[in-house]
């Protein structure tokens, strides 16, 4: 009996539609991940990008637990000295919801060329709209 390997060329992508309302973050982008790796398809490959298309609606609805609203804060460096910048969690979801689950699903990913493959087929929305409906998400439910 010979093991399946996935090719580049004969994976069938679907794209899925996920509400983030209410759900806590890092089981969503946990789930997300999972979806985007392909792990969830009986062809998986680690080292063939086998994932589905994900759309997260309502962003900003997403939860978070504990103190994790006043202490947990985002770092970022400006290479020069001195230049550490620090943004708390609070202050993201007010300016722009989509970057903390974006950041949150991106740091459950391999930390390479096929990682960053996969990070693209990540859509997020603060709100209902989005613009894909000409690709016909299925809705989906995720655990959590």
């Amino acid at each position: 009996m010979k093991t399946y390997h996935a090719k580049p060329g004969e994976v069938e992508r679907e794209w899925l539609l996920v509400d983030a309302t209410d759900m806590v973050l890092g089981r969503l982008s946990s789930e997300v991940a999972q979806i985007l790796r392909g792990k969830r398809k009986p062809q998986y490959t680690p080292h063939v990008d086998t994932g589905d298309f994900v759309i997260v609606i309502n962003a900003s609805k997403v939860r978070l637990t504990g103190n994790k609203l006043a202490d947990k804060k985002y770092y970022r460096h400006s290479g020069f000295p001195g230049g550490l910048k620090e943004t708390p969690i609070s202050e993201l979801l007010a300016k722009d919801p989509r970057k903390v689950i974006e950041a949150a699903v991106k740091g459950m990913l391999p930390k390479n060329t096929l990682g960053r493959a996969m990070g693209l087929k990540l859509k997020v929305y603060a709100g209902e709209e989005h613009p894909h409906v000409a690709q016909k998400p299925r809705q989906i439910t995720l655990k959590g």
